[in-house]
């Protein structure tokens, strides 16, 4: 094959279905490669190549590197909100095949720049134990004590990917990710993320009447949530500069869990009571400190968590109806 300008794994999913729109809107040529059948993309984009694939076998990372690429961006894992990567740490932790296997590839395939999406919780946890975080800076990242499995596999990663570059001279380039949230992504199922799930329960809340609305925990533990766009802009600017270390891409706005579904209560234009639950919590607070990338490349999120989550909400609403009348969804 020739080489191709891009090439995103895990387009199929939510950022890497955003990523992939984006840049074939600059006129790149694009590889989407995603293990999901095509049925199940969350976007389907007409002028992409579109390639199913499990990237987490060598010789299928090789197949879709084949010919090189201008920039490679490894989005595919398994993974998904807090209630499933509390209880599938060993699947979480395997994405770690993934990770190995297309840094392999794009180094034999001689690629330019490879871009590793991280995540937050790769920080120690000892820094995250009180709902009134100080937000974190990306040296906290060490003494090393991070989410259990999901959190393990993505800091691991990061040093493989840092090796990559320091013993093979691959430009590779790592974010970690805060929490990113928008329309087009899991919505319901298990692997919903917090924002996702609170568009959910409220929309369901105004389709059927019922008002009361279940809460993990005491909805007090604390986070900020980063708008898909602007995930997407962060990962660009990242992947083409020069800066080689991980660095956040996340909002400062920080809210309660509590907080969070007031809004998306108010949004709707509905009241709804709270019922506190059992359930999976996470650290206690995380907030992200972009004082860093702030500096090195100018970024900061431009999107307002209440103007984010409207229209996450939107699209959620009208995948809930479908779904209710027994339609297909509207990915």
């Amino acid at each position: 094959m020739a080489k191709i300008d891009a090439v995103v794994t895990g387009a199929g999913g939510f950022i890497g279905g955003h990523l992939t729109k984006a840049l074939l809107a600059e006129g790149k040529t694009v590889r989407a490669v995603d293990i999901k059948p095509l049925n199940e993309w969350y976007q389907r984009l007409d002028t992409a190549e579109e390639v199913v694939a499990d990237v987490s076998l060598l010789g299928e990372a090789r197949s879709v590197l084949d010919g090189g690429a201008g920039e490679v961006f490894n989005l595919a894992a398994d993974m998904g909100g807090m209630g499933f990567i509390e209880n599938n740490k060993a699947a979480c932790m395997l994405s770690v095949l993934t990770s190995t296997h297309v840094l392999m590839a794009a180094k034999e395939a001689g690629v330019d720049r490879f871009f590793y999406s991280s995540s937050a919780c790769v920080y120690a946890a000892d820094k995250q134990t009180d709902a009134d975080i100080v937000a974190l800076k990306e040296e906290d990242a060490y003494p090393a004590m991070p989410e259990d499995g999901y959190g393990w596999e993505k800091l691991f990663s990061e040093r493989l990917a840092r090796h990559f570059r320091e013993d093979y001279g691959i430009a590779t380039r790592i974010a970690r990710f805060h929490n990113i949230y928008g329309p087009n992504g899991t919505w319901d199922g298990g692997r919903e993320k917090a924002p996702a799930a609170a568009c959910r329960k409220v929309a369901h809340a105004v389709l059927t009447g019922n008002h009361e609305i279940e809460i993990w925990g005491d909805g007090l533990q604390t986070r900020s949530f980063t708008y898909v766009d602007d995930c997407v802009d962060g990962i660009l600017r990242v992947t083409r500069g020069d800066f080689d270390e991980p660095i956040n891409v996340g909002s400062s706005e920080v809210v309660t869990i509590n907080q969070l579904y007031a809004l998306v209560a108010d949004i709707a234009g509905v009241e709804i009571s709270y019922k506190h639950v059992p359930g999976a919590l996470g650290v206690r607070g995380r907030n992200s400190d972009n004082t860093l990338i702030l500096k090195e490349f100018g970024w900061e999120p431009s999107t307002r968590l209440r103007d984010g989550i409207a229209r996450t909400y939107a699209w959620i609403l009208e995948q809930a109806k479908a779904k209710a009348a027994g339609l297909a969804y509207t990915n």
